[in-house]
């Protein structure tokens, strides 16, 4: 893990909330709180000025929606890890958000030190699959059981990638994965980039729901 500064923004149309995120973050290791937005429209002004390296975003924000906001940065800035944190559980909204390109989603009643797990996972992994996310991916799998696949032509890959997919869906760091598949951590890397092309995913998270989705992973 480098030990570089992880740059962190807020955005949250509740400024109790934001504070209360804000000095549960302050104390961690490598954090700095670069700026917090008040709506969607403040969120799209700031990060024009500022980039930061992660964001955790609600969904419900006056102005411009978490659901807009998502895809806007995806278009815009596709290096920025998105976490969201939200009060809503819902397994239809979940998936939808993994889908559109979130890195990471939790809920408000989140733990401090979950969160900041998710910030580093995020940055060092492209994604962070908690248990939430994982019930409702498999939810969603089980009502789509009788569908062979979601795509006319999905696309095929190789026992290598098939076997470092199923490590990343595992939850298996960089580093574990380039020890279990005897591949330096640049290649496995190379490799992940690769796969994501090949689907036209922007994030990990979208790639290992891809490859669920299309049974790639039984």
């Amino acid at each position: 893990m480098s030990t570089e500064t992880i740059k962190v923004a807020i955005a949250d149309d509740h400024k109790i909330f934001r504070d209360g995120i804000r000095m549960a973050l302050k104390e961690k290791e490598y954090l700095q709180i670069l700026w917090e937005a008040e709506d969607g429209k403040d969120l799209q002004h700031k990060l024009k000025l500022k980039l930061p390296d992660v964001i955790l975003m609600d969904i419900r924000m006056p102005e411009v929606d978490g659901i807009n906001a998502i895809s806007m940065i995806r278009k815009e800035y596709e290096s920025l890890k998105i976490i969201v944190l939200t009060m809503y559980d819902d397994k239809e909204m979940i998936t939808k958000m993994m889908e559109m390109g979130a890195n990471a989603y939790l809920t408000k009643t989140t733990d401090p030190d979950e969160i900041y797990q998710a910030i580093m996972s995020c940055v060092k992994d492209d994604f962070y699959f908690n248990e939430l996310v994982n019930k409702a991916v498999l939810l969603k799998l089980q009502h789509k059981k009788n569908v062979r696949q979601f795509y006319p032509n999905p696309v095929k890959f190789s026992e290598k990638e098939i076997k470092i997919l199923k490590l990343i869906a595992e939850d298996k760091t960089t580093v574990e994965i380039s020890k279990e598949v005897f591949l330096s951590p640049r290649t496995i890397e190379t490799i992940r980039q690769n796969m994501k092309q090949k689907v036209g995913s922007k994030t990990i998270a979208g790639l290992v729901m891809y490859a669920m989705r299309n049974k790639i992973l039984e």
